[in-house]
């Protein structure tokens, strides 16, 4: 595990509360970082807060509204009042509904009508559903750069990581809205990398592959402790042959928000996925 210290630097995690970012508070915080959560829901964030001053680390959580100019302002004034100045920025709030997703994974003559209570197709899918996920996973990460980052200009070694995924660079079957506002994460994070530059912030991405986590094992493992259908083809396109675990996260991280360790390096999108993206199928 790299060996980074981060006493004395706040760190804001926007989608702190969940599985994934919730490891990335507990990893910063002990490494000396003071760690502020935000969450959309208060008890969530909280929580997540929490188990990290039970194990005497430094945390706070804040209640945001990601897709709220207003209700962000707020926060970063909490977050300054509290910790001072932002030195980490990880923007991992995001979503991906069922009811932006197709019911098959191709289209089907026989479906081409279908209703929506029968099945979701490209052809009754909601706009609004489709948009709400494309706002929020990334006119959500935005709006908190756009709040945060000019406060970090100010503070040397000052980076921002954003959560992306790697159906960002391959688009997974299903799911439209979700894999298309990833492709945006990782082309935003990019031209950030590249306007941020000249005043000191470094911009970087992580692509996680496929993770197991408490929120959606129901959907990748049966009740006999066996893979789903699409859990198989997803292992069969994994050359590490698993799942990956929220903490397997952490090692680039920690990499990509040390200055010390990473200081040369802005604009990457760090997959982290058990080889998928480097496995054609044959």
């Amino acid at each position: 595990m790299i060996q980074a210290d981060f006493t004395g630097k706040t760190a804001i995690v926007t989608g702190g509360s969940g599985a994934l970012c919730g490891e990335l508070c507990l990893a910063l915080a002990r490494a000396g970082a003071k760690v502020a959560v935000i969450g959309s829901r208060r008890e969530t964030a909280e929580k997540a807060a929490g188990r990290i001053t039970a194990e005497g680390g430094q945390a706070i959580a804040v209640a945001c509204d990601v897709m709220d100019l207003d209700s962000v302002r707020a926060a970063e004034r909490q977050i300054r009042a509290a910790y001072g100045p932002c030195h980490i920025l990880i923007n991992g709030a995001g979503a991906a509904p069922a009811d932006a997703c197709t019911t098959r994974e191709r289209a089907s003559l026989d479906s081409l009508d279908a209703p929506p209570e029968q099945e979701k197709t490209l052809f009754n899918l909601s706009s609004e559903a489709v948009a709400s996920v494309l706002d929020l996973n990334c006119l959500g990460i935005f709006n908190v750069t756009k709040v945060f980052a000019r406060g970090m200009a100010e503070v040397e070694g000052a980076c921002i990581l954003n959560i992306t995924s790697m159906s960002g660079i391959s688009p997974l079957t299903k799911q439209v809205a979700y894999s298309a506002s990833k492709a945006a994460v990782s082309n935003l994070t990019q031209w950030l990398a590249t306007y941020l530059a000249d005043v000191g912030i470094r911009v970087n991405a992580i692509a996680p592959g496929f993770f197991a986590t408490k929120i959606n094992r129901g959907l990748l493992f049966r009740e006999d402790g066996g893979y789903t259908e699409r859990s198989r083809k997803i292992i069969s396109g994994t050359p590490v042959g698993r799942f990956g675990e929220p903490e397997e996260l952490v090692g680039a991280m920690l990499y990509l928000c040390d200055s010390t360790a990473s200081g040369f390096v802005t604009g990457v999108i760090l997959p982290v996925d058990g080889g998928f993206s480097a496995y054609c199928g044959v």
